[in-house]
């Protein structure tokens, strides 16, 4: 899995500081955008009632579009396919499958692609239809090509981990490592097969294997799990496996550009605790087509999805888009010294499918002595599928393993994560699974703080502190509405429908001017109801979790 530049998750936390006097609404559309209000929250000003009746329009166009958002951002989360419409045509107009691509298939063609694509979450239609040479623009910065290497470089072990992928994927895959690696350099290819239940991936996968090996034998080892183990788990049975001084470790639906290799193994073996990334490229899921991505290092919001990050100053300051760029974290697939794997811990095999695995990678990396880089001179083209088949539920997956992160890495800022996740701390009803081997690791490895890790290598990420209570805020007068931060600038907040709440809390006031924030009837606005900062009457605010006394 690489990180998506897709949105990833819609989830709306109210964060009350200490004194009471700010309010911030966090309002998470694929990664954490903060918005901080200021020492009086802004309250829109009485309009007229032509202004009202000329804005309705544009208020209710702006309601449906955050209604149709979020239907979108919750199907994403879910990862689950369109269900295929009962009326074909309707489908084909519909599916994003044929909006750059497959104009001229016949209805019968495009009925076989739609379900194909349903159950890979790309276009295997086409892909079938590629050679599996296909060539590649070379979309690394000028300057490498003008690079030099040391003669002497570490062998290098490629893992490839996959359940139901496509056939033409995984050997593309596979072709484009041999093709685009030197022959003396590429080790191994070890295939870790998740147990797929696809018939394709057995006979006629074993099939290339036998051909390829019979040419060189035993280059290509196969795994195949006896049950579904996850990403997390697939990509340690292939490090088991590898016999090479470098592992890389990657996901069966990526296709190598030249000269990926030298800049990697260079890095390594000039010091082994330097956990690398290449720069990735994007494979378009409808057409497959290769889309550059911009040079990136590699981060995290508080959920712990993986994000893409400008590059730090100090690279910039360089002035050579061939340098290093030093990354907080991981996005998914990375290469490693074989031997330092097993010495800082590996994956945390006690998660589950994936998500989070990349993060926490990271973090310890950096935390217990090395290092984690992006080289721009090594560049991979990868799928983002459309939606992942294999999952019904990654959200849950990936909120239980940030948790994991949380109470083994993060120290005091663990609240962070709960508070993004918008759960209680105690008694999250959430099982973590047993933590006590990572957290030994830690102690083993004499890693630093959490907080060390912000300050020297995460200053990008936001703090919070003096934080008092979070969730949803909901006000007794209308039980159903809750604050959210609306769709205008300068942070001016706005009730919208709950998404459900524990009750806990009182009135929200403003200890300067003693007016408190309530709900005032207002037949104009879409619910009913407007914000107001008036004299207090009483209304009480409740909000889902409470971490100080609120009157303290």
């Amino acid at each position: 899995m690489v990180c998506t530049r897709k949105t990833k998750t819609l989830v709306s936390t109210c964060v009350i500081l200490s004194g009471m006097t700010n309010i911030v609404c966090l309002l998470y559309v694929g990664w954490v955008t903060n918005y901080i209000a200021s020492v009086y929250v802004k309250v829109q000003e009485p309009i007229s009632e032509k202004k009202l009746e000329e804005d309705k329009g544009d208020t209710l166009r702006i309601i449906e579009r955050l209604d149709h958002l979020e239907n979108v951002i919750k199907q994403h989360i879910q990862e689950a396919p369109p269900k295929l419409e009962e009326n074909p045509a309707e489908a084909f107009t519909d599916s994003s499958l044929f909006a750059h691509w497959g104009q001229d298939l016949s209805p019968e063609n495009r009925r076989i692609a739609l379900k194909q694509f349903q159950y890979y979450g790309y276009n295997a239609y086409l892909s079938d239809r590629l050679p599996l040479d296909r060539p590649l623009p070379d979309l690394r910065p000028n300057g490498c090509r003008n690079l030099t290497f040391p003669d002497r470089l570490p062998e290098v072990s490629i893992v490839f981990i996959f359940v139901n992928e496509a056939l033409s994927v995984i050997l593309r895959s596979i072709r484009s490592a041999i093709d685009r690696t030197p022959a003396h350099l590429l080790k191994e290819i070890i295939l870790v097969d998740d147990n797929s239940n696809n018939e394709e991936l057995k006979e006629k996968l074993k099939k290339y294997v036998d051909e390829v090996n019979a040419r060189k034998p035993g280059f290509i080892k196969v795994v195949r799990h006896s049950k579904q183990e996850g990403l997390i788990r697939s990509r340690v049975s292939g490090w088991r496996v590898a016999t090479a001084p470098v592992v890389a470790l990657f996901d069966a639906h990526v296709e190598f550009s030249v000269g990926w290799a030298e800049p990697v193994l260079t890095r390594i073996k000039e010091n082994r605790k330097r956990v690398i990334s290449p720069s990735f490229d994007n494979i378009k899921y409808d057409n497959f087509e290769i889309e550059e991505y911009p040079l990136s290092a590699q981060g995290f919001d508080w959920e712990l999805w993986c994000r893409y990050l400008n590059p730090p100053k100090s690279w910039w300051k360089l002035e050579n888009t061939t340098a290093p760029i030093r990354s907080p974290a991981l996005i998914g697939c990375f290469i490693v010294d074989r031997e330092y794997f097993q010495e800082i811990g590996l994956l945390d095999e006690g998660m589950e499918v994936y998500g989070g695995e990349n993060v926490e990678l990271g973090i310890r990396v950096w935390q217990c002595g090395g290092s984690v880089e992006v080289l721009p001179c090594s560049r991979i083209a990868h799928i983002e599928r459309a939606h992942k088949p294999y999952t019904e539920d990654l959200t849950a997956h990936v909120r239980r393993n940030a948790l994991r992160v949380a109470e083994v890495w993060m120290d005091e800022f663990k609240s962070h994560v709960y508070m993004a996740w918008n759960i209680p701390q105690e008694d999250s009803g959430i099982d973590i699974g047993d933590i006590s081997e990572r957290k030994a690791l830690r102690k083993k490895l004499q890693c630093k703080t959490f907080r060390w890790y912000l300050v020297s290598v995460y200053p990008e990420m936001r703090m919070y502190s003096d934080t008092v209570a979070y969730g949803v805020l909901q006000n007794s007068l209308k039980s159903d509405l809750c604050l959210d931060q609306g769709p205008d600038t300068e942070n001016i907040p706005i009730m919208y429908i709950c998404h459900g709440m524990t009750p806990q809390g009182g009135p929200i006031q403003n200890r300067k001017s003693k007016r408190c924030l309530e709900l005032q009837e207002n037949n104009e606005n879409e619910f009913g109801f407007q914000l107001v900062l008036q004299k207090c009457t009483g209304q009480r605010w409740s909000i889902t979790n409470v971490l100080k006394s609120l009157s303290s």
